[in-house]
């Protein structure tokens, strides 16, 4: 492809140079590739994405790279920063007081994952050192690819709705944790390189440094969105564009400052939910720009796990941890259901929402980054493990959760996207009870959703 670039730029120079005419085109053939396979399929668009990104990926198609920085993180980290701001959206701190067994049981399954996980890494007799983080890397989920199947499917019910408040409860454990856990390795690979380079205590202030920027950051994000949802309609395109201007803004000082982006953003969409509890209408509002980072987000998470040095030879152990992960899930919500943890829930809603727990995308990925910038040592050996079963698991997952969503009866009919004829007249806009607030249809489904 570099080849090819310098053959090119001798007759052709576009202004934008020719990576933009390269990611042009690549997100073109995802976005007909994922079209593709809904309509002929019925399988979801994200599956396309990431078949595109893995393609390009393979074949050096882009100027994108392993380990991940500058534009490429900030664009994953930007599209995961939007999704969990959603996803925080839809948990509600007082319905979690009304239901705690429901987050007794996500802690448990958690739990349960990374101790099994942990168990079949020193089967294998993985070095030590890589054992956590790799545990800690496989109970991780992915809210984004989850929201998007669920989008592309139209779903919803009890299955749904309980895969995604557990994938969004875990994925904040991940985030604290995971990002701990990389600046706690870098004395530990220190250590085991010489004396002198580094220890505990060091990594102490860098452990305090997230927590308090991460959670500064979301805490302003969530109160300049309650400001702005309290003046300005939640309808309105120009609230859309504030409202992601101020989410990117949130994602790089958070990232600048030594903070998680995502985690700030799934804070501030706690706070934000909690201190305004009825049901949103602006995200409809994001539209294009939201859709097009969901894309980009995607083909790049699959196109940095092609790019990386894959370690052919541990297909054996990729494969067993992967099976690990699954078969952990399923049997600890399961069990915790049948100990009667299950808030409510059946043991068969609790093992299909379990089996919509499979697929890993952006959260695992930027886990691993993190590694790779703060132990480049140990994160090198992590990846070369994490990376392939992250794209197996991004395109395995998001098969498996679309048998799950028809198995459960909850996937709607696919949406008609067929070309409409120019002159068709518009749909009204909805009409809202209050500013910041649904109507009393879209309140109704809301209760519905916290009650399941």
């Amino acid at each position: 492809m570099f080849d090819l670039m310098f053959h090119w730029s001798e007759w052709i120079k576009p202004s934008a140079g020719l990576p933009t005419v390269q990611w042009a085109l690549l997100l073109a053939v995802a976005a007909a590739t994922g079209h593709g396979l809904q309509r002929r399929w019925g399988l979801p668009k994200v599956l396309g994405y990431s078949v595109i990104g893995a393609l390009a990926g393979f074949s050096g198609y882009t100027t994108a790279s392993w380990p991940l920085d500058g534009i490429a993180q900030f664009l994953i980290e930007l599209g995961l920063s939007i999704v969990l701001f959603e996803a925080g959206g839809r948990l509600s701190l007082r319905w979690l007081r009304l239901n705690p067994l429901l987050l007794v049981q996500s802690v448990v399954e958690t739990l349960i994952t990374y101790l099994v996980a942990l168990w079949v890494l020193r089967l294998y007799h993985v070095d030590a050192v890589l054992q956590h983080p790799l545990a800690l890397l496989l109970t991780t989920t992915s809210p984004g690819l989850l929201m998007r199947v669920v989008h592309d499917m139209r779903a919803s019910g009890p299955v749904t709705d309980r895969a995604i408040t557990l994938s969004t409860l875990n994925t904040f454990y991940v985030l604290a944790l995971g990002g701990v856990m990389a600046r706690l390795v870098g004395p530990i690979e220190g250590r085991l390189e010489g004396p002198g380079m580094g220890n505990m205590l060091g990594a102490i202030p860098a452990v305090l440094l997230l927590v308090f920027t991460s959670v500064l950051v979301g805490a302003l994000l969530a109160l300049a969105l309650r400001k702005v949802l309290a003046w300005m309609s939640p309808s309105s395109e120009n609230t859309a564009v504030l409202q992601l201007a101020l989410i990117a803004a949130g994602t790089a000082l958070a990232a600048h400052f030594g903070g998680s982006a995502p985690l700030a953003a799934l804070l501030a969409g706690v706070l934000l939910k909690a201190w305004n509890p009825r049901p949103w209408i602006w995200p409809r509002q994001f539209g294009t720009a939201a859709s097009v980072l969901s894309i980009l987000t995607f083909v790049l998470v699959a196109m940095a796990a092609a790019q990386a040095p894959w370690q052919w030879q541990a297909w054996s152990l990729v494969l067993a941890l992967a099976l690990t992960r699954g078969v952990a899930r399923i049997g600890g919500l399961s069990a915790t259901t049948l100990l009667g943890m299950g808030s409510g829930a059946s043991p068969r809603q609790a093992f299909w929402a379990a089996n919509a727990l499979w697929p890993m995308s952006a959260v695992a990925l930027l886990l691993i980054s993190q590694f790779a910038e703060f132990t480049p040592t140990i994160g090198a050996a992590i990846a070369a493990i994490a990376l392939p079963l992250l794209l197996l698991l991004e395109l395995l997952g998001a098969l498996l959760m679309t048998w799950t969503l028809n198995q459960t009866r909850e996937a709607g009919d696919p949406p008609n996207e067929r070309a409409i004829p120019t002159d068709a007249a518009a749909p009204p806009p909805e009409a809202t009870s209050a500013p910041g607030h649904a109507n009393p249809s879209t309140q109704d489904r809301e209760d519905l959703h916290h009650g399941a």
